[in-house]
């Protein structure tokens, strides 16, 4: 509601907030966002075009505990999710834009996914997507997701590298637009593994699927260790970066774009944005959450959604 509250983004989209009515008007009161208001409608057929609307799935009351994880909460995130994918898939709405969720209280018989990229992965048939963290200051795209730290030696092959290195690229110059994109690869191991002192997955796994990829025309350097990359800003020399684990690339970059960085899951074929940030429960109610960085996920959606139209004429 405080992202929506800012008029312009009507001038560029049409806000359909999938969810409930009373649970909305309880944050809205709760805020004393009292200048705020949806258009509550049951039909995405019936949506006001000059207002925030609220795609209201249910009338039943739904007990809120601020800052509390519950199974009812995971249940109509779930549902809401669901009833976007629905209308995404029906061409009804252009692109979706997600909210944090507890990956735990949504867990089910029919949502038994790690987060929304894998959620959204599965269910329009894209295995060869692509976690990716988007601001003004950088982009890193990650060639795993949510996968245990003692996990990675099974899960890393060069064929994946190879495909991430391939995703990232391909968005690069559809979603944004980059004639000749110049991506970095990220080292696993400490050191780059000091030829092969500390790792060998630098010289068996990283190196040749950068070669395979330059081979094939795309503008990829490294394996760079991560922390002197970073801390030197030679990221800035690139237009992307593509960390190997999820942490090598999550906490440089929530450093430097934590309120203003986006979500973004490339290699569907639909456009799908996210804030960068999670549920924040420790301040919920209590007005002091940013809305800057949702703001910036909805706009990023716009973005690439018109873009990609831009891109297929």
């Amino acid at each position: 509601m405080k992202a929506l509250k800012d008029n312009r983004i009507n001038e560029f989209c049409t806000p359909i907030v999938y969810g409930l009515a009373k649970v909305a008007s309880y944050h809205r009161k709760t805020l004393g966002m009292h200048d705020f208001s949806f258009q509550i409608t049951r039909n995405i057929s019936n949506v006001s075009l000059k207002n925030p609307n609220l795609l209201n799935l249910s009338d039943k009351e739904v007990r809120v505990t601020l800052g509390e994880s519950s199974s009812i909460a995971g249940q109509v995130a779930v549902q809401s999710i669901n009833a976007a994918c629905r209308d995404l898939k029906n061409n009804e709405i252009d692109a979706i834009v997600t909210a944090p969720i507890n990956k735990y209280s949504v867990q089910s018989d029919d949502f038994n996914f790690t987060g929304h990229t894998e959620f959204f992965a599965h269910e329009f048939g894209a295995p060869r997507s692509m976690m990716m963290m988007v601001s003004d200051r950088l982009k890193v795209g990650f060639v795993t997701n949510h996968v245990a730290i003692h996990d990675l030696p099974g899960v890393l092959s060069e064929n994946l590298v190879l495909q991430k290195i391939e995703i990232l690229d391909h968005s690069l110059r559809t979603d944004f637009l980059c004639t000749n994109p110049k991506i970095a690869v990220l080292s696993l191991n400490p050191h780059g593994g000091d030829t092969g002192l500390i790792g060998t997955e630098e010289n068996d796994i990283i190196k040749p699927a950068i070669n395979d990829a330059f081979d094939r025309n795309i503008n990829v350097f490294g394996p760079f260790p991560a922390d002197g990359f970073f801390a030197s800003g030679q990221y800035m020399e690139f237009d992307a970066t593509l960390a190997i684990y999820h942490d090598q690339g999550m906490i440089p970059f929530k450093l430097l774009s934590m309120e203003d960085g986006v979500n973004f899951t490339a290699g569907l074929p639909i456009v799908r944005t996210s804030p960068a940030h999670g549920t924040a429960y420790h301040i919920a109610g209590k007005n002091l959450a940013s809305a800057d960085s949702m703001r910036k996920a909805i706009y990023l959606a716009i973005d690439i959604a018109k873009n990609r139209l831009n891109s297929a004429v």
